[in-house]
C-alpha cells in the first residue's frame, strides 16, 4: 500500500505529459484530414473505455479511460479497429481511401509532424523565455570515481580541449549529452600538466549513462564568484562577479567545491584571500585588497590578496559569494534558431540511442523505459522546476514521433509503408495482408508493453 501511495504523485505529471502529447499527435492526423474533406468519424484523447463524449457535426470528441494513446477514426480507412465493412461499397469522396496517395501520406505521418513542431515551440519557448545556462569552460574539470568519464580515463584536473573534435569553447563546456551518443567513439581530448591526451568512450556507452544514473562524471567547477551577496564578508572587501579565487588561507583553490572546506578550516579566524580579476572588469578594489607582485600574478588578469574572516551562519562559515553560472539570452529569431536547432540535435540523438539498442551496441533492457519510468522522469523533473517539466514533454514528443514512424504495422509507419507501395506499384496491397500485418503489429505492441513494464518494475 505504501508503495501504491508513494507512486500516486508521479501518475499526475506524467498523465499531464501523455494527454499533452496524444492531443498533439492525434491533432495532426485530424487537420490534415480536415484539410483534405475526410470525414472523421471519433477524435478520442485516451483508449476505452469513454469517460466522456460529445459529437460536434460529423465527428464524435471522446476522453477514454486508458490514457497511453489515442485514435483518429478516418471514414474509409483501415485502422486498429479492424473495421473493414465498408471495403463492400464503393468508395465515397469523403473517404480516406478515395483520396490520392499524397494525401493519405500527409494524413498519416500528421501526427509525428505536429510532434516534431511540439517539441520545436517548447524548445524555442525555453530559450525565448528562460535563456540558457552553462558550465563555463574555464579551467580544470572535476571528475567523479565510479562514473563514465573516470572510465574513460579522465582525472580531477584535467583541462579538456575538444571533443569530438570540437573545442570546448565552442561547445561552452562539454556539450549537452548529445555529443556523447552522437559520436562513435566519443573523442575527448584533454591536457593533463602539460601531457596532451586523448581519450576514447566505451562503446555502449549509453548503457553505461543509464547505469551510472544518467551522469557522464564530470564537472566545470572554477573557483570563480558568480555572485557576491549585500551586506557579507565578500561585499565589504570588494569582491565582484568574475573574481577567480585561488587562495583561502593555506588553502590553494582549484575548484569552487574547495571553498567551503578552506573556510570551515579557518574557524571564523581571519585569513588572506587572494583571488584575480580579469582583465575585463579590472580596477581599484576597496576593502584593504593589495595588488599582489607581478612575480604572484597569475595570467588571465590582475592578482590581489586581502585580510578578512568569515560569518557564521547555521553551523557553516560563508563569506557571501555564489558560484558562476552562464546565462545566454536569446531574442526571438535567436530563440527561433536555436530552439529549431535543439529539435534536430535532439532528434538525431534519440534516432542514434535507438539505433545503438536494435543492433546490440547498448542494452536493451537497460535503456529501454516504459511507462513507470517516463512517470518517474517526468515527475522528478517537474519538482525541479517548469523549464525541465517542458524540456521533458519535448523530448517524449520527439520519441514518440520516431517511434510511430518506426516500419511496423498498427503504427503510423506501418501505414505508411502500405501507401509507398500502393505509390510505387499503382496497387493497394491485399486486405487479406494488411489485416494480417496489422494484427501481428498489435501483438508485437502489446508484448512489447508488457516488457517494458515488467522492466521498469525490475529496475525501480
Amino acid at each position: 500500500m505504501d508503495a501504491i501511495l508513494n507512486f500516486l504523485p508521479y501518475v499526475g505529471w506524467v498523465l499531464l505529459a501523455i494527454m499533452i502529447l496524444v492531443f498533439i499527435h492525434e491533432l495532426g492526423h485530424f487537420l490534415f484530414a480536415k484539410l483534405f474533406k475526410m470525414k472523421v468519424e471519433k477524435f478520442s484523447v485516451g483508449f476505452p473505455p469513454k469517460i466522456i463524449g460529445k459529437k460536434v457535426g460529423e465527428t464524435e470528441y471522446v476522453i477514454g479511460l486508458t490514457p497511453l494513446g489515442g485514435y483518429v477514426k478516418i471514414a474509409g480507412m483501415v485502422d486498429e479497429s479492424m473495421d473493414t465493412e465498408f471495403m463492400e461499397a464503393e468508395p465515397q469522396p469523403y473517404e480516406f481511401r478515395a483520396k490520392p496517395v499524397w494525401q493519405r501520406i500527409l494524413v498519416i505521418t500528421g501526427g509525428v509532424l505536429f510532434n516534431f513542431i511540439l517539441a520545436a515551440i517548447i524548445f524555442i519557448t525555453l530559450k525565448a523565455g528562460y535563456g540558457e545556462a552553462y558550465d563555463p569552460a574555464v579551467g580544470a574539470v572535476v571528475v567523479s570515481e565510479q562514473s563514465v568519464a573516470h572510465e574513460m580515463g579522465l582525472r580531477t584536473g584535467d583541462m579538456i580541449s575538444a571533443v569530438n573534435g570540437k573545442p570546448v569553447d565552442v561547445l561552452e563546456g562539454l556539450g549537452g549529452m548529445e555529443e556523447l551518443l552522437l559520436a562513435d567513439p566519443l573523442i575527448i581530448d584533454v591536457d593533463r600538466k602539460g601531457e596532451l591526451l586523448r581519450l576514447e568512450g566505451p562503446r555502449d556507452i549509453m548503457t553505461k549513462l543509464n547505469e551510472s544514473g544518467g551522469s557522464f562524471g564530470i564537472d566545470f567547477d572554477p573557483a570563480i564568484v558568480g555572485f557576491v551577496g549585500v551586506n557579507t564578508p565578500a561585499e565589504e572587501k570588494g569582491l565582484l562577479p568574475g573574481d577567480r579565487i585561488t587562495n583561502v588561507g593555506d588553502s590553494t583553490i582549484t575548484f569552487f567545491s574547495e571553498i567551503p572546506l578552506a573556510l570551515q578550516a579557518t574557524e571564523g579566524e581571519e585569513f588572506v584571500l587572494r583571488f584575480v580579476r580579469p582583465d575585463s572588469i579590472s580596477q581599484a578594489v576597496g576593502g584593504g585588497a593589495v595588488r599582489l607582485p607581478d612575480s604572484l600574478q597569475t595570467i588571465g588578469g590582475v592578482g590581489y590578496e586581502v585580510t578578512m574572516a568569515a560569518n557564521l551562519s547555521s553551523g557553516q562559515y560563508l563569506m557571501g559569494i555564489t558560484q558562476l553560472i552562464r546565462l545566454k539570452d536569446y531574442g526571438l529569431g535567436e530563440a527561433i534558431i536555436s530552439g529549431t536547432a535543439d529539435t534536430w540535435t535532439n532528434t538525431r540523438m534519440v534516432a542514434a540511442s535507438l539505433k545503438r539498442i536494435f543492433v546490440g551496441q547498448d542494452s536493451f533492457r537497460q535503456n529501454i523505459g516504459g511507462p513507470v519510468m517516463i512517470a518517474k522522469v517526468t515527475k522528478e523533473a517537474a519538482d525541479m522546476g517548469a523549464p525541465f517539466f517542458w524540456n521533458i514533454v519535448a523530448m517524449l514528443s520527439i520519441t514518440l514521433a520516431i517511434i510511430n514512424i518506426l516500419p511496423i504495422p498498427a503504427l503510423d509507419g506501418g501505414h505508411l509503408v502500405f501507401l509507398i507501395y500502393e505509390g510505387i506499384v499503382r496497387k493497394e496491397p491485399s486486405l487479406k495482408i494488411r489485416m494480417a500485418l496489422q494484427q501481428v503489429g498489435m501483438m508485437i505492441l502489446l508484448a512489447f508493453m508488457v516488457f517494458v513494464i515488467f522492466n521498469d518494475l525490475l529496475k525501480l
